[in-house]
């Protein structure tokens, strides 16, 4: 009797405020498990959902945004995103499709370097940007770290 393998793992997505996180993640689920909406810092505590199919499961950790905390609760939200950078299998980084890259990215950047877990790069909002200007923004992002993968994506319509 051939015996599929079952794979599971645990994937967490980081990112600045407001970059789609909670968006990707409910999309990737198909249903609304995250919080969403246009305020910065909705997401408080690490959401975790799993993603089951016929050939494994995926654990989604969803994380506040990492930014320059001005508060206790802002230091608390922080700490919470990049404990998980060590604690998973996976990083999925969500950025906007710029090619400036602001001092929260590199803070980000930082943090990524100090970790062995592979990192895909995934470029949200690509309907808020022409398909000739992608080349530049994932050339700047291929510059800063070695990812596993970069995927450019519009979490909002899928």
């Amino acid at each position: 009797m051939d015996k599929k393998q079952y794979k599971s793992g645990f994937v967490t997505l980081i990112g600045r405020p407001n970059v789609g996180k909670s968006t990707l993640m409910n999309q990737l689920i198909g249903q609304k498990i995250a919080i969403t909406s246009n305020k910065p810092q909705t997401t408080r505590n690490r959401i975790q959902t799993v993603y089951t199919d016929e050939e494994g499961q995926i654990v989604f950790l969803d994380t506040p945004g990492i930014h320059k905390a001005k508060n206790k609760l802002g230091e608390y939200m922080v700490n919470v995103a990049e404990r998980t950078l060590n604690e998973v299998d996976v990083v999925m980084w969500l950025v906007e499709p710029s090619t400036y890259v602001g001092a929260g990215e590199q803070h980000i950047v930082e943090q990524l370097k100090k970790t062995n877990t592979p990192i895909i790069l995934i470029i949200n909002k690509m309907d808020m940007v022409k398909k000739e200007d992608l080349l530049e923004v994932m050339k700047v992002y291929s510059g800063l770290l070695d990812f596993a993968e970069i995927i450019p994506c519009c979490a909002f319509t899928g």
